[in-house]
């Protein structure tokens, strides 16, 4: 009870609530080796944090009490503590790590490096090296299955996805998809994965049970050119009612129908879309627009942009603790 009390007479003297201090947004800098906190409640940056240089993935542990941080041009991956807010640890990486995804175990992290062409697992309690998996040309996103059974990198230049067996750490298939795959996202049941094509203008719709492909999703918007319709950051509500997929320099995310789909809207926001993230209700979305350094908030009920927050120079990343 003490505990509590204090915790409640400190958020009133920070200027915030409780409950606001649970729902905070991180969001990596790229071009400022920043990371901005919001409060999803005031919709205000309350912090900005130095890191490492060209902060680009982030995610957080299964506990909540870390954030892991691909500092891209020091090689290395950082761990900051929430609780504290400073980097309290670095974990191994190879060169030029820009996304990664940690296993439903909590401890094994597959990292995507890009100049290396290959796919590094760290245990992060251990810091132990477990593999180094070799890839295509300029690996970039990673995505782990719920149950853990699959680790997807896509590669940028060989336009492929390489489902990586976790137990073996070896490549048992690979996929070819559209040109400059660049992020997968599995659904909560884990029985569909959504991969998006950068230069190819695609989404694609795979069947993880067969792993292949379903349905292959374009998109038109009018008034954009096509060349700037490029799909980068997918992200999946919970109810497994809506897809919404970050569309690059198009300015735009879609709304997919996730069971059949239908693109049911395209949403105007800031410039040079990345990467989004849901907040714990699912009630807001947070979207990354890096050249126009701010985050586009959208209600999700209502499929409308409310708000834009100014952040850092080329935000890229986005995580929401609960």
């Amino acid at each position: 009870m003490e505990k509590i009390f204090c915790a409640s007479i400190l958020a009133v003297l920070l200027g915030f609530s409780a409950s606001s201090l649970a729902n905070i947004a991180y969001v990596s800098n790229e071009k400022d080796d920043s990371i901005s906190i919001l409060d999803t409640e005031t919709m205000q940056v309350i912090e900005t944090i130095a890191v490492g240089k060209r902060p680009r993935g982030i995610l957080l542990s299964k506990d909540h009490t870390k954030l892991y941080i691909c500092a891209s041009d020091d090689d290395t991956v950082q761990i900051m503590d929430l609780e504290t807010r400073r980097i309290i640890d670095t974990l191994p990486s190879g060169e030029d790590p820009e996304q990664f995804a940690l296993h439903p175990n909590d401890r094994w992290l597959f990292i995507a490096n890009e100049d290396d062409a290959i796919v590094t697992v760290v245990d992060v309690q251990s810091k132990d090296v477990l593999a180094q998996i070799d890839v295509g040309v300029e690996p970039e996103g990673m995505a782990v299955s719920p149950d853990g059974r699959w680790a997807v990198n896509t590669s940028e230049t060989s336009s492929m996805l390489h489902w990586i067996d976790t137990e073996s750490f070896e490549i048992k298939k690979n996929m070819v998809v559209g040109q400059r795959p660049r992020h997968v996202e599995f659904s909560q049941d884990g029985k569909i994965a959504w991969a998006s094509a950068e230069i190819g203008g695609t989404v694609h719709i795979i069947d993880v049970e067969t792993l292949e492909e379903i349905t292959t999703l374009d998109f038109a918007i009018r008034g954009v050119h096509q060349d700037k319709v490029q799909p980068v950051g997918i992200e999946l509500t919970s109810d497994g009612r809506y897809a919404f997929v970050a569309l690059g320099p198009a300015n735009h995310v879609a709304v997919v129908d996730a069971q059949t789909y239908e693109i049911l809207d395209y949403l105007l926001v800031g410039r040079r879309v990345w990467q989004l993230a849901l907040n714990e209700d699912e009630s807001l979305l947070l979207t990354t627009n890096g050249v126009s350094g701010d985050v586009s908030v959208i209600d999700v009920e209502n499929l409308k942009v409310t708000k834009s927050i100014e952040v850092g120079r080329y935000p890229w990343g986005v995580v929401v603790t609960p």
